[in-house]
């Protein structure tokens, strides 16, 4: 994965004072990949922490009258990527400057139900990195991500979104 230490010295630790620009990487550039289990203990760990009260998260028994081979994960179950990932990895590859971001968005799209047992393949590629001026005349470095979680089938099982936000000074 590409790293800017010519632009930024140490990898992921840009200067306070340094400029906006984009990074360069093309869009469609794979920025990483993480492999992981969607566990039963997780997906209660999940329900319990978002107050899922729908027995379909807890009991095989009620996911199965549903149509499904185990029980369903919550939501947001995809986020526990995050655990996998090398973030300051993907900062770098970014040249995103960490004292400077914050999260403009996030979003899912399932495709399918994820159940206990599913092994998944996350790729994150660059969708677009752009610099705008605010309205306050503050430089906004604007990077849009997208994260297919396969299955080991190659099926598209979740989609997710993210912006990342770097603030000017």
């Amino acid at each position: 994965m590409p790293e800017h230490p010519e632009k930024y010295g140490q990898p992921g630790t840009p200067p306070a004072d340094h400029p906006l620009t984009t990074g360069t990487l093309a869009p469609g550039t794979v920025v990483d990949r993480v492999q992981f289990a969607v566990e039963r203990g997780k997906i209660r760990e999940f329900a319990t922490a978002s107050q899922a009260a729908d027995p379909v998260h807890t009991s095989a028994a009620a996911a199965a009258r549903r149509g499904l081979p185990d029980v369903a994960a919550t939501a947001t179950h995809v986020v526990v990527s995050g655990h996998q990932r090398d973030q300051q990895q993907m900062l770098a590859t970014l040249g995103l400057d960490i004292n400077r971001v914050v999260v403009g968005g996030t979003g899912w799209s399932y495709h399918r139900p994820l159940t206990a047992g599913d092994e998944l393949t996350g790729t994150r590629r660059l969708v677009s990195d752009e610099v705008k001026t605010s309205r306050s005349g503050r430089s906004l470095r604007i990077v849009r991500l997208n994260t297919e979680f396969t299955l080991t089938d190659g099926t598209v099982a979740v989609s997710q979104r993210e912006t990342l936000i770097e603030r000017g000074n």
